[in-house]
């Protein structure tokens, strides 16, 4: 049985013989979250979904780099850490949820990427990310766990196999990722963008974090080139390049994850239409007339 919220609180000793108030959180698409204030001060915990060894969400890593990223200063700081449970007291963030439309607004790319440099100039993580072989390791799980995947997933691997080519002739350094910032992992403190969960996090190349924000914001050409100048100081073509070509690897490796929590999670959403939304963008980008020309920009370098 999984462990429930009051079980959390109970076996926090900080929290034995004082008011605690218990408020679900809506949002969480792997996990269950909950504001818990404690004598009126608020924490953020997350409580495990089922089956997410099958998602490769490591949790030791979870908690390190979660640890690391609060010492960057741009996450919440770690208050309480339950490893047995697999269970995360955090600091709670008075701030604004971002959504794709305000990530969005004038200036925010400006303000990812400072906080993306902050992340990525503190240590590093405790393992590396690697999209390409999460995909495999993916693929093995739909079919141990007999996942249906989206038609014509597998007829597309020749290309993934181009684009890792292109990714790896010219590497850049890896740095501490986040690796999975959708909107909303960003919250607006007033300050700064303060970056949340952790769970896929490790040391990767800097343009697939670039990318994969892009991706999750919906941003135009316009807002790839504020991002990629506000992080590296300007907008290289290669760049560019390698930052489209992981915002497909995005997709790519984020549709086999929906389509085997469609199998395994237990929460309330409809996780094959997310997989099919996911392949779909994923093919459009590869049969874009731009598509090419990433390819040749990453292989080319500078």
């Amino acid at each position: 049985m999984p462990i429930t919220i009051e079980q959390v609180v109970n076996l926090i000793p900080e929290w034995r013989g004082r008011t605690t108030h218990i408020q679900t959180l809506s949002g969480g698409l792997t996990n269950t979250n909950y504001r818990v204030e404690v004598d009126g001060e608020p924490y953020f915990v997350r409580v495990p979904g089922a089956s997410t060894e099958l998602l490769a969400i490591d949790r030791e890593n979870e908690a390190h780099n979660s640890i690391a990223a609060a010492e960057a200063g741009v996450a919440p700081r770690v208050i309480h850490h339950l490893p047995e449970q697999q269970v995360m007291v955090l600091e709670f963030i008075d701030g604004v949820t971002k959504s794709i439309a305000s990530m969005q607004s004038p200036g925010v790319p400006a303000q990812v990427a400072a906080s993306l440099q902050r992340l990525h100039a503190g240590r590093r993580f405790l393992r590396d990310f690697d999209m390409f072989r999460l995909v495999e390791f993916y693929l093995q799980i739909a079919d141990q766990q007999t996942v249906r995947i989206p038609p014509g997933y597998r007829d597309r691997l020749p290309v993934v196999a181009e684009i890792e080519a292109a990714i790896r002739s010219h590497p850049l350094p890896s740095v501490p990722c986040n690796n999975d910032l959708l909107p909303e992992n960003f919250i607006d403190d007033g300050q700064r963008l303060v970056l949340v969960d952790f769970e896929y996090s490790g040391n990767n190349d800097p343009c697939f974090e670039l990318g994969n924000t892009c991706q999750e914001a919906r941003y135009d050409e316009a807002r790839y080139v504020e991002l990629c100048a506000g992080y590296f100081g300007e907008a290289r073509p290669s760049l560019l390049g390698r930052m489209h070509l992981f915002a497909i690897m995005s997709d790519v490796g984020w549709t086999l994850w929906g389509a085997i929590q469609s199998k395994i999670s237990k929460l309330d959403f409809d996780f094959w239409a997310y997989a099919l939304g996911r392949w779909e963008r994923a093919q459009a980008m590869l049969d874009s007339a731009e598509f090419p020309g990433w390819l040749r920009s990453a292989e080319r370098g500078d």
